[in-house]
């Protein structure tokens, strides 16, 4: 992708920066003793950030402010719909993955669809985090970054909420279904 391509308009941005703050506003126990402001300044200040949460919210991924890096002075983003997003689900781990299939392959794969969106995959900790602000995942599941050992032996791991627990577990890599999709992470 072109740098061009990541611009959004100035209409854009500010639609996305009105959805963003009330989604702020409405989610306060996600970010006690943040202040939008600040937010909103960093983001202004970073324009391909901005991109990125714009093509998680396009995907359906309802992106929110989840915590702050003190040493950065980074926000910390993930996707907090209540399901996996809907614009990432039927997507296998990554390329290999989907390389691998001989037939019925899917159409992407996380790993490349979160590179592309400039976003990360949330981690199993992160995952875990993410639950300690809600109930996610309910009725879906997320892949989520898979440790090199696992990926090696042609594993992926993904987790979900149910039984008011939350789950970690494996399949192969290139498996996907209609309720899988992933969530992402972005630091601004």
């Amino acid at each position: 992708m072109t740098k061009s391509n990541k611009e959004l308009s100035q209409e854009q941005r500010e639609e996305l920066l009105r959805t963003l703050e009330a989604r702020f506003a409405k989610n306060m126990n996600r970010h006690n003793g943040l202040e939008w402001a600040n937010v909103q300044a960093k983001l202004e200040a970073n324009t391909e950030k901005l991109w990125s949460l714009h093509e998680m919210e396009a995907t359906d991924g309802e992106p929110d402010v989840v915590g702050h890096d003190q040493k950065t002075g980074e926000y910390i983003f993930y996707d907090c719909s209540a399901e996996s997003p809907k614009g990432r689900r039927s997507v296998c781990y990554d390329r290999e993955a989907l390389e691998s299939r001989k037939k019925f392959k899917p159409e992407n794969n996380a790993m490349d669809m979160a590179t592309a969106m400039g976003i990360e995959l949330l981690t199993e900790e992160d995952y875990r985090e993410l639950q300690k602000l809600g109930n996610f995942d309910m009725k879906t599941s997320s892949w989520v970054l898979t440790p090199a050992k696992i990926r090696k032996l042609g594993g992926a791991i993904f987790c979900d909420r149910r039984y008011d627990t939350v789950f970690m577990y494996h399949n192969g890599a290139e498996s996907y279904y209609g309720a899988r999709g992933f969530r992402g992470s972005l630091k601004v």
